[in-house]
């Protein structure tokens, strides 16, 4: 079994700054790629950023340049560093790891962008 346990989210203004952390525990044998994704309410879940086990990161356009994805292989830990945040990026954001053909998420963290 793998779990995921996120943390880092919070109540933010328009133009603040929010890092988001994501830790994996159990059977992790092997470095896997790892991502974040968000759900806001009656949407779906979009993806944010990914990276591979090699470090290679992936960015949605409606964050690049705001949002930095990094990975702590010694930690077996994801974090997701938001700056420049906006209104609209207020939703539930999960990270997720991939091992083989198994995807396990993490329970989520609320991230609300409000004045």
């Amino acid at each position: 079994q793998v779990q995921l346990v996120e943390s880092g989210g919070g109540l933010v203004q328009p133009g603040g700054s929010l890092s988001l952390s994501c830790t994996a525990s159990g059977r992790i044998f092997v470095i896997s790629p790892m991502g974040w994704y968000r759900q806001a309410p009656g949407k779906q879940r979009d993806l944010v950023a990914t990276i591979s086990s090699g470090g290679k990161t992936n960015y949605a356009d409606f964050v690049k340049g705001r949002v930095t994805i990094s990975r702590d292989d010694a930690r077996n830990t994801v974090r997701l560093q938001m700056n420049s945040l906006k209104p609209e990026d207020t939703a539930v954001y999960y990270c997720n790891l991939v091992i083989g053909t198994t995807v396990y998420w993490g329970q989520g963290t609320q991230v609300t962008v409000s004045s």
